[in-house]
């Protein structure tokens, strides 16, 4: 029914001219205040509801969202986010939407307000923020609330801050469900090994280390008796440096066969285990890489925890469309599925939006 109704019809019921209408229902000036509560009471009596899409496309507004992320490597989880945001800008080309990427250092936590500041210059409409600490990322969202710029979380949810929205997995328990899994292959083992990708000795994700909680949770639990070993691998190391380090770690623990990883850099460990041919060894890791999926199909990977990387980074910028485009009520916390890749089903998986 209220998609027959039109301009001239509400303009009837209230008793003012089709002007008066068109000027209320897009908040326009130049209008009474008791021409506004005619009009106002005409829509309500006969429950009219506005072709959004129709009105945004007919104002004819340009809108820039700005997506600021770690730097990163190539082949990495963040260039799925990135191919996401592409594709909704893409799709959204008509309403005037452009997507700019802007990167920072997340191992300086004085990089992501330096870095947010310059990109206010630009007068963005929103942005899609990836949290560095919760202090360096508060100081930024002050400003973005002060200016009354909505942002919409990814990766790691911080509620105080009071973004738009968050998408990303649920830290705790995909760890224990990587726990659990990764035990079916390992329950017979008494040592494991735990892998972490680090920044100049730091871990940079507060997603990884929430998951290494749920990882330890999990195994305290049901499989306290296991040996946790850690080997660290550096991202300003070479690769070359990595195999060595890996050499010295298995020659030194020969009876380690399986070893898992809570980021996407199991193709380190992957690459040396065909390099070595150590068909005996199995790593489990996250993310659906190019590099990691090229070494599960080569047999040195097992399991692939996977978040849908792609679709987060499309359903964010969605978000901020839909609540500031056209103006829509949005889902405030919206969790990932966590989902499991093996060599069966890898073939399935599959870029989706929605």
């Amino acid at each position: 029914m209220s998609d027959r109704i039109r301009i001239k019809d509400i303009a009837l019921r209230a008793g003012v001219s089709v002007g008066t209408v068109d000027r209320v229902i897009h908040n326009r000036a130049n209008v009474s205040k008791k021409a506004v509560e005619k009009v106002r009471e005409a829509l309500e009596e006969m429950d009219y509801q506005p072709n959004m899409y129709a009105s945004a496309l007919a104002y004819n507004k340009k809108y820039l969202f700005i997506l600021l992320i770690p730097k990163h490597d190539k082949e990495a989880y963040w260039d799925e986010v990135e191919l996401g945001v592409k594709e909704c800008e893409r799709i959204r080309r008509d309403f005037q939407i452009k997507a700019d990427i802007v990167y920072y250092d997340r191992c300086d936590n004085e990089s992501l307000v330096k870095t947010g500041e310059e990109c206010l210059k630009k007068h963005p409409d929103g942005f899609v923020l990836v949290p560095s600490s919760l202090e360096a990322t508060r100081k930024f969202t002050d400003h973005l609330h002060a200016e009354s710029i909505p942002f919409v979380m990814l990766d790691s949810y911080m509620p105080d801050l009071k973004p738009l929205a968050f998408f990303g997995q649920d830290s705790f328990q995909s760890g224990y469900f990587a726990a659990r899994m990764f035990m079916l292959l390992a329950a017979k083992e008494k040592e494991i090994m735990l892998m972490k990708h680090l920044n100049n000795g730091q871990s940079t994700s507060k997603q990884q280390a929430n998951r290494e909680v749920g990882f330890r949770h999990y195994m305290k639990d049901h499989f306290p008796e296991v040996n946790i070993l850690e080997i660290h691998l550096d991202s300003q190391d070479t690769p070359e440096q990595y195999d060595k380090q890996l050499e010295e770690f298995f020659n030194s623990h020969p009876n380690i066969h399986h070893c898992i990883t809570l980021g996407a850099h199991a193709s380190l460990v992957g690459k040396f285990l065909q390099k070595t041919n150590r068909c005996e060894v199995q790593i489990m890791g996250y993310d659906f890489t190019t590099q990691n999926n090229k070494c599960m199909r080569e047999g040195s990977i097992s399991f692939l925890v996977c978040q849908h990387a792609f679709m987060q980074g499309y359903q964010c910028l969605e978000t901020l469309f839909r609540a500031i485009v056209l103006k829509k009520e949005v889902t405030p916390v919206n969790y990932m599925p966590i989902e499991l890749l093996t060599p069966e089903n890898i073939d399935f998986y599959r870029r989706k939006s929605f």
